[in-house]
């Protein structure tokens, strides 16, 4: 109990700080997409309609799960901070793209780009803060903490995005948001080229490719318990994946003034904060705490399927956000406690792959049924989610699991 608490204290201290400080303003300056909040008004401006952006997101989606486990190897083989700044020219280029787009045809191209960008930073910031706690102090204990400091950090540029990303908007265009989005996003390669990149990922015998590559897939389907972690980090993705991509279309059913936009999706993005910041302060062995974990987004879910008053709507897929980010902190450490360094970006990039996988037919399939029947009707799609959430968290962390952490 001593060694742990002095482990915790020195995973806090100046030194960890001073080594993820350049990756944090990094991953928070690629975070500043002024076009997030009004990219569904500027789809429909330029022709989009509910089912189009359905097939639009299984675009980008498509694109990440043949991507990111090549990528997550890359990573472990050559320099995670190499994937990152890589994924930075990615995101630019699309942003730049999407403001150049007359149509749907075009947009998908910057969809395309997108989801490079996700391919390339897949498991790469999160493999970069584990390994530098365990070559800073040779333990993970800090682990949720610091990545929930980065989501922090992600969540602040989100919001602070969402709020000028709207002002911007209703001064000049939808259309600039994405122009001045560039040279914002170009500047986290500045923060990134001076964040040290841990080297124990480098610390086995170099390998073939092919080898690497079997290693990865071996780590990913072998053992049963880590198969259950990774469904669970998947379904949490999933979750905040609808609420990312389909929650506005509420607001514009209930013909929403334009106005609630900035608001809404500054809340929404916090999600990412708040649960990152609550991960170290859950104690996931209280059935109080599972439970509600359990119940809290099934029950939001529930909800959203009826007309809902609009301040109603955003605190619940608040809700679902946050349950969604909170379970996924613990989710990713219990995944990186299971596999060792030098396959551990492409273990993370693989587990998000299988998010992605069934996020397509998902994608499409509630963006059918939002046209077809109604986004209400559509929303007991999240409700099946919510509910496979639920039962494989009780599975995973009721009793839980024995320590699985392999040689580092």
């Amino acid at each position: 109990m001593l060694a742990r608490r002095a482990a915790t204290r020195s995973a806090s201290g100046p030194a960890i700080g001073r080594r993820l400080r350049p990756l944090m303003v990094g991953v928070g300056l690629q975070n500043l997409l002024l076009w997030v909040p009004v990219e569904k008004i500027f789809m429909t401006q330029i022709g989009f309609t509910a089912t189009s952006i359905g097939v639009v997101a299984a675009v980008y989606s498509a694109v990440v799960p043949v991507l990111e486990v090549p990528f997550g190897i890359l990573a472990d083989r050559w320099s995670r901070r190499g994937a990152l700044i890589l994924s930075t020219l990615a995101l630019a280029l699309s942003s730049l793209v999407g403001g150049l787009s007359d149509g749907p045809a075009t947009y998908a191209a910057a969809a395309v780009l997108l989801g490079v960008f996700f391919a390339l930073s897949s498991g790469t910031a999160d493999s970069i803060v584990y390994d530098t706690l365990i070559e800073e102090t040779g333990s993970s204990d800090g682990y949720e903490r610091w990545i929930g400091r980065l989501h922090v950090v992600e969540a602040v540029a989100l919001v602070v995005s969402a709020v000028l990303g709207g002002l911007l908007a209703a001064i000049t265009s939808p259309r600039l948001t994405y122009f001045a989005t560039v040279p914002l996003v170009m500047s986290s390669i500045v923060a990134l080229l001076r964040c040290r990149e841990p080297r124990l990922h480098r610390a086995t015998e170099p390998t073939s490719f092919r080898r690497q590559a079997a290693l990865t897939v071996r780590a990913l389907t072998s053992r049963p318990e880590l198969r259950r972690i990774i469904a669970l980090a998947a379904l949490c993705a999933m979750a905040a994946q609808v609420v990312f991509e389909f929650g506005p279309l509420w607001l514009v059913a209930e013909k929403a003034p334009s106005g609630w936009y900035g608001p809404y999706w500054a809340a929404v993005v916090s999600t990412v904060g708040v649960g990152g910041w609550l991960a170290s302060r859950v104690d996931f062995t209280r059935r109080a705490t599972l439970a509600a974990l359990v119940a809290i987004p099934l029950v939001a879910a529930v909800a959203l399927v009826g007309p809902t008053p609009l301040p109603v709507i955003i605190g619940l897929q608040f809700l679902i956000g946050v349950s969604a980010s909170l379970i996924g902190v613990r989710a990713g450490y219990l995944l990186h406690e299971g596999v060792p360094a030098h396959v551990r970006a492409g273990v993370s990039s693989g587990a998000s792959t299988v998010a992605w996988v069934a996020f397509v037919p998902l994608s499409v399939g509630f963006g059918w049924l939002s046209h077809a029947a109604g986004v209400h009707v559509a929303a007991w799609l999240l409700v099946a989610i919510t509910l496979a959430l639920g039962v494989l968290l009780r599975r995973v962390l009721q009793p839980l699991p024995a320590p699985m952490r392999p040689a580092n």
